[in-house]
């Protein structure tokens, strides 16, 4: 895509957990946002350790486990505002059972975390199989491989979005 044609994006990239950094340059992250990216954005991508993305996954889904990627989204116009928090070793150990290269599978996670910011979910069939079908789009454009083609589509379980902090940002 010509760099006149890419949308704004502000970005803040944290390493809480530093231990894929390398993994993670930020011409790069930028890049795989977006491509994802429909219009200017400001985001900030948190790499989190286990500890971390347990607390954010209990605190704002329920759910007493950690999860690779969760979206905050704040806004969605005129600007995109979003927070995407990544947990590291879940990210690691979901790309070494799924045979990956770590920075791919973390590249998917950003489309499909930015995605979200946007509006689109996979908690029912039609949504999901749309979404998956633009972040494989978006993906192969890329240059990665389709996550889904190696894969027969697993049915979705149900997403809970997490809720949004009370704190302004």
């Amino acid at each position: 895509m010509p760099a006149e044609s890419q949308p704004g994006l502000q970005l803040s990239l944290q390493f809480a957990d530093a231990s894929h950094r390398a993994q993670l340059p930020r011409h790069r992250v930028q890049r795989w946002l977006r491509a994802a990216l429909a219009g200017p954005a400001q985001i900030t991508v948190r790499i989190v350790g286990h500890a971390e993305g347990l607390a954010l996954n209990r605190d704002f889904r329920g759910q007493d486990h950690a999860t690779n990627v969760l979206t905050f989204d704040y806004e969605r116009t005129p600007v995109v505002v979003a927070d995407l928090v990544l947990c590291a070793p879940v990210v690691a150990a979901e790309a070494q059972a799924q045979r990956l290269p770590l920075q791919d599978h973390y590249a998917h996670l950003l489309v499909h975390g930015a995605l979200h910011a946007q509006g689109m979910d996979h908690t029912e069939e039609g949504p999901a199989l749309e979404m998956e079908a633009r972040e494989s789009a978006l993906l192969l454009e890329l240059g990665f491989a389709d996550p889904y083609a190696a894969r027969p589509r697993l049915p979705q379980e149900p997403v809970t979005r997490p809720r949004k902090p009370q704190a302004a940002r």
